[in-house]
């Protein structure tokens, strides 16, 4: 492998990602309190002063910050997007990592000599989508949406560079595309692209019902969890529906990608870095995630066998797919 593989890891506190810095992380990526970050949620993400400690944390450890600026700006009001590209800048971030074009044209032009990624969010999946943002903008790296075989991967880096290309490889499993998903707008009126909430919160509620919890999101009940039964958060794509008189995941079943079986194949291709999703995590998650594919990772390095057992335990209800990566049904 003639270029060192990053492993990009998340970060939705400031304990996160001291977490994730000491496990091993070369890349962590993490966002501001507010809506130009794609988790939004309560609780989680940095204001102003912990995201210049956190670069400062990082940079001390020899790590880089990426910082997530990643949903769509509002018509008539982009003041909050171009001030955040601004104050993460000036907080020292290595990359940033944008979604909205216009976004991206306005970090360009304010801050010519700062490193840009391009977000899944923007779902640039064709080499005409990516010239685009490379030849444009000077875009140094794309993310690549989940939707794509290896083999479509292996095209899309070769077209790209020298625009180099970051895949998810573990975590929360996505069967939409990224930037184009309409279920959770359609349910609750908030756009997860904008709002930065796929299944906000404020939209999801439980009640009790004989043996069972039921859970609803924007009215919808998409789940019931038998007593006993594992519960996990409540999405429209991962919500068990009644079709043809069978219930059944119709969208998606809630199971996690888990492609280290795929790290030395995504390697070979030409892939630059590997993605761990779930800035939603604990941190109990994230050392063990991020210790395990740094340690993958360093193995491939120089020629030893990798363990990847280890990391089943931690895949959403114990399941685990290589999703598209290795599309069996083409």
């Amino acid at each position: 492998m003639t270029t060192p593989l990053e492993l990009v890891c998340p970060a939705g506190t400031p304990a996160g990602l001291r977490t994730a810095v000491d496990a091993g992380a070369h890349s962590i990526y993490c966002g501001y309190r507010d809506e130009t970050n794609a988790r939004n949620f309560p609780g989680l993400n940095f204001d102003r002063a912990e995201m210049r400690d956190a670069v400062a944390y990082s940079h001390d450890h020899g790590a880089k910050i990426l910082i997530a600026l990643n949903t769509f700006m509002r018509a008539g009001s982009t003041d909050l997007w171009k001030r955040g590209v601004d104050d993460a800048v000036a907080a020292g971030a290595d990359a940033l990592i944008l979604a909205d074009v216009g976004l991206v044209e306005y970090a360009r032009k304010a801050h010519p000599k700062q490193r840009l990624h391009l977000s899944v969010q923007a779902a640039a999946a064709t080499p005409e989508a990516i010239a685009f943002y490379r030849d444009r903008f000077g875009i140094s790296r794309v993310v690549l949406p989940r939707v794509l075989t290896v083999e479509e991967i292996a095209r899309l880096t070769a077209n790209a560079a020298p625009c180099e290309t970051e895949v998810f490889v573990f975590g929360g499993l996505c069967v939409m595309a990224e930037g184009r998903c309409m279920l959770s707008s359609y349910a609750t009126g908030k756009s997860p692209n904008m709002t930065g909430v796929c299944s906000p919160p404020s939209h999801v509620s439980y009640r009790e019902e004989s043996d069972a919890l039921v859970a609803c999101v924007g009215g919808f009940t998409v789940e019931r969890f038998e007593r006993g039964e594992p519960a996990g958060y409540p999405t429209l794509c991962k919500g068990r529906f009644e079709a043809q008189g069978a219930v059944s995941h119709l969208f998606e079943d809630p199971v996690s990608l888990n492609a280290v079986e795929l790290l030395p194949r995504l390697a070979e291709i030409g892939v630059t870095a590997f993605k761990i999703e779930g800035r939603q995590r604990g941190r109990a998650y994230i050392s063990t995630v991020v210790r395990a594919f740094r340690k993958a990772i360093d193995a491939m390095a120089v020629g030893d066998k990798v363990d990847f057992g280890e990391l089943r335990a931690l895949t959403e209800g114990q399941r685990d797919t290589t999703g598209a990566y290795k599309k069996a049904w083409r």
